[in-house]
């Protein structure tokens, strides 16, 4: 997750990390990777976030809570929205991946599994419910664009899967 940081300060990390994903609440924005740099330079806190995929919904909504975590701590800031280099399923945290999968979601596998598995070839989406590998895709959509719907085989528990993004 370093390499897209460009500099982040301890203290500003601590605000950011208490911004969580509007789509999956248990991760915050810094677990997800969202958060490019974020610095303070004349009593302005300069955030850049990288969306998930283009025309990402919850951009707006993750920009006016990152402003409003500062607003709540005295400062003010603003919010720049970085293109590139694009956000990769990469620069989940580890720790964002296992919230995923405590959360119900199944997190990204690489970039080859992912075909593989959103192709219907290899069973390889592990269930976040029982953590059988006996499951099959239903959708390759699931709640939003960037998840597939996938359903275990042997607990029978429908649950999303987060597609690998490169």
């Amino acid at each position: 997750m370093t390499e897209q940081i460009q500099h982040i300060d301890q203290k500003l990390f601590e605000i950011l990390e208490a911004v969580s994903d509007p789509e999956i609440p248990v991760l915050s924005i810094m677990e997800m990777g969202v958060v490019r740099s974020a610095k303070l330079q004349d009593g302005i806190v300069n955030v850049q976030i990288t969306p998930t995929y283009s025309g990402c919904p919850a951009m707006d909504v993750i920009g006016d809570d990152i402003i409003k975590a500062f607003q709540e701590k005295g400062l003010e800031a603003k919010v720049e929205l970085v293109l590139s280099p694009a956000w990769t399923t990469d620069w989940i945290t580890p720790k964002g991946r296992l919230a995923l999968e405590k959360y119900g979601i199944a997190s990204p596998l690489n970039e080859t599994a992912d075909k593989e598995a959103l192709l219907g070839n290899k069973k390889l989406v592990k269930c976040p419910q029982c953590g059988s590998f006996n499951t099959k895709l239903v959708s390759q959509f699931g709640s939003t664009a960037c998840k597939a719907f996938f359903q275990c085989e042997d607990c029978l528990e429908p649950f999303d899967y987060f597609k690998c993004l490169k």
